[in-house]
């Protein structure tokens, strides 16, 4: 049974995830495409071994990622996990630089037993992050006044989700995971021309609200070989649909005019596979691939920057993760025997287009630690990631960005 010191802390921690889930965690120019940022819904451990997931079998940490691994907690384990992080970011297109610094919620979840063969858990993840700034300045011409343009963006979407982990037989496990999925992007356009009797002479915003569900599913297998080594495989699937949507633009300039749109937004099919190597529950090595078909989603909406009722095509996103953990001593007295290192590293595709051309590539190296807390089996996982986000073309944007997470398990 789940104690009252337990659904406590989980009340306390979801109020506090229901106030940070509406923050501004992003301040990259990419955000103005498509949902924004995918944000990489890894938890602690996995957050500091590239993100890597799918094969990742772990009883005293949750792994959402792939709902077949919830099987993997024993019968007197209650799981409860949130996280956060902090980021700082350097930001070029070859001629501006800007260097800003954010916060976010990660994560926040919890996972039990419910049978010797059937495991659930339930969280709270983003999914997507909007938020930029960017504006431009043009003197005046012969046909032109002096003006100013400014496009800004916020929000973002998020998945409440409940998932079943089942063993089907004492090797194979199979996993569902069920998701209402939410969230508000705000986009809008600014002119200003200051030299004329209005301060702001145009202002076009558009609001996307959504509601709907999402599915993810997982199986994992684990074969033995002697008593030290055991491999695992994973896969998931996530399938395509349309979004459930409202979609408003407001224009003002004289007056205010608001127009409700027919837009098509949609969530692409999804796959990934991944294989982990496990010696003698010391050393973990894996490596994953994902592959969101994006390609065949359409987002057909309004775009702020243009007065047409416009279709944006996607891109296929690719991502291959690979991350090792170490334990030096199971049963050493020394604290530091038990501290668990990790080491991680991948590379990712964006699924948005920059004037119909692929953008930007992803690099991203990641490492941290997962501390024992004392006198308790619950675990301080902290993780240090640096990313590099490569513009494919001389006048795009690179980014630099160093973030710091910080995940706490309580194992009960």
């Amino acid at each position: 049974m789940v104690g009252f010191k337990q659904t406590l802390c989980a009340l306390l921690l979801m109020a506090f995830a229901g106030v940070t889930v509406a923050q501004n965690n992003t301040n990259s120019p990419y955000t103005r495409y498509g949902y924004g940022d995918l944000v990489n819904q890894n938890f602690g451990n996995s957050k500091a071994m590239g993100g890597i997931a799918f094969g990742l079998r772990d009883g005293s940490q949750i792994n959402p990622l792939n709902p077949a691994s919830y099987t993997a907690i024993d019968s007197l384990t209650f799981l409860f996990e949130g996280g956060a992080s902090l980021q700082n970011s350097n930001i070029s297109d070859g001629s501006v630089k800007l260097n800003v610094k954010n916060s976010s919620f990660d994560y926040i979840a919890m996972q039990f037993r419910l049978h010797r063969r059937v495991a659930m858990s339930i969280g709270l993840l983003p999914f997507s992050n909007v938020g930029y700034n960017v504006s431009q300045s043009y003197s005046e011409t012969s046909t032109s006044p002096a003006y100013t343009k400014q496009l800004l963006g916020d929000g973002g979407l998020h998945q409440l989700y409940a998932g079943l982990g089942v063993k089907v037989l004492n090797n194979l496990s199979i996993g569902a995971n069920v998701s209402y999925f939410w969230g508000d992007i705000t986009r809008s356009l600014t002119m200003l021309y200051p030299n004329t009797s209005s301060s702001y002479s145009f202002v076009r915003q558009n609001a996307v609200s959504v509601s709907d569900y999402k599915l993810d599913f997982g199986a994992q297998y684990t074969q033995d070989f002697g008593k030290k080594h055991s491999v695992t495989i994973g896969a998931v699937y996530s399938p395509k649909h349309n979004l459930n949507n409202d979609v408003t633009v407001t224009t003002q300039a004289s007056t205010t005019v608001s127009n409700e749109l027919d837009a098509t937004l949609g969530l692409p099919n999804s796959f990934g596979v991944g294989v982990t190597y496990n010696y003698n529950r010391q050393l973990t090595v894996g490596v994953d691939y994902s592959l969101q078909k994006w390609a065949d989603v359409n987002y057909k909406g309004d775009d702020v920057d243009n007065d047409m009722h416009e279709t944006y095509t996607y891109c296929d996103r690719h991502k291959i993760s690979m991350g090792a953990e170490y334990i030096p001593n199971l049963i050493g007295r020394s604290y530091l025997a038990h501290i668990k290192y990790r080491l991680g590293a991948y590379y990712t595709t964006p699924y948005y287009k920059v004037n119909g051309e692929k953008a930007s590539r992803e690099y991203g190296v990641t490492a941290g630690f997962g501390l024992p807390v004392p006198r308790s089996r619950s675990i301080l996982s902290i993780s240090g990631q640096f990313v590099r986000v490569k513009g494919l073309e001389t006048n795009m944007v690179n980014e630099n960005i160093f973030r710091v997470s910080i995940g706490l398990t309580f194992n009960e």
